[in-house]
């Protein structure tokens, strides 16, 4: 009868977290959809009424070539490849800053090695409360898990019908499934990011195209070879390639960097959920055999 009733009240949890995680991953994606559209709009105001105003160009004029020394002239003469670009870096910014909020905060309180210390600590002495306390106050990701695995450990503590192996494997599922909801929010806009890092120079090189097209089709009607204007069509072609190489950039770098970051939450999980289950092995197995004997 307990074992039906476990088995009845089980699965509520596991429904409510793959609702908060369904709830969630609709905020992200419309955090996500917001940014980039607000990236743009910015990055079309800009590139309207501040690069192209008419101050950066000779005659007051911005059809005109910009004014000798003024590169905001210059890089709105990049064309229309300029916002999107803008847009782009905006973009990789925004959801830099968003994912190192999310990873900060996954983290928790205090630093993961002596979070997973403490945690061992407690183990070791068979001071289950006080793990989980640790957990309460560390808070995060990491420590969410940690919490569902040592909560398991307890509830197979006390359950006297399950053989330890299938006690041990029960935790472990546990931390697994913990896991698993967790992980992919910190993985949420990654995608993008990497996305930007490999689009981001391919955008910059068909501006640049773009405007050398132009500047050799002005040559060949102005009819007369005029180095200055090949100058500068060639340098505001360049613009583009720039803007799309700093971007790409700044993606890759950005990318990299909170990959790491959450192998580093990943492996500290990884090394929690040994130790519980060690533990776990350790004394109820020892029981188990005395009980035998």
């Amino acid at each position: 009868m307990e074992q039906k009733n476990a088995m009845n009240t089980s699965p509520r949890p596991a429904a409510t977290a793959a609702k908060a995680e369904a709830q969630s991953s609709g905020g992200a994606s419309l955090f996500s959809v917001l940014v980039i559209i607000l990236a743009y709009v910015v990055s079309l105001l800009v590139y309207k009424f501040v690069l192209g105003d008419s101050s950066h160009f000779q005659g007051g004029n911005n059809e005109n070539n910009p004014n000798p020394g003024d590169y905001l002239g210059v890089v709105f003469k990049g064309g229309f490849v300029v916002p999107i670009l803008m847009s782009m870096l905006l973009m990789v910014i925004t959801f830099s800053i968003e994912r190192m909020l999310t990873i900060s905060k996954a983290k928790g309180s205090k630093s993961i090695e002596s979070f997973v210390r403490t945690v061992r600590q407690k183990l070791n002495s068979n001071d289950i409360n006080g793990a989980l306390a640790a957990c309460d106050q560390q808070k995060g990701s990491v420590a969410n898990v940690v919490k569902a695995g040592l909560m398991k450990y307890n509830e197979m503590g006390r359950d006297r019908s399950m053989a330890t192996d299938q006690q041990i494997l029960a935790i472990q599922k546990e931390i697994e499934e913990s896991t698993a909801l967790e992980l992919p929010m910190l993985e949420k806009n990654l995608v993008i990011i990497s996305t930007l890092a490999s689009i981001a120079t391919l955008t910059g090189l068909l501006g640049t195209v773009f405007g050398m097209i132009r500047a050799f089709a002005a040559l060949a009607q102005a009819g007369t070879p005029d180095a200055v204007a090949l100058a500068n069509g060639i340098s505001e072609a360049l613009i583009n390639t720039a803007l799309g190489i700093g971007t790409s950039a700044l993606a890759i770098v950005a990318y990299n960097y909170f990959t790491s970051k959450i192998d580093e939450l990943t492996y500290s999980i990884d090394e929690a959920g040994f130790s519980i289950i060690q533990t776990f092995a350790a004394q109820h197995g020892n029981k188990q055999n005395a009980q035998t004997v």
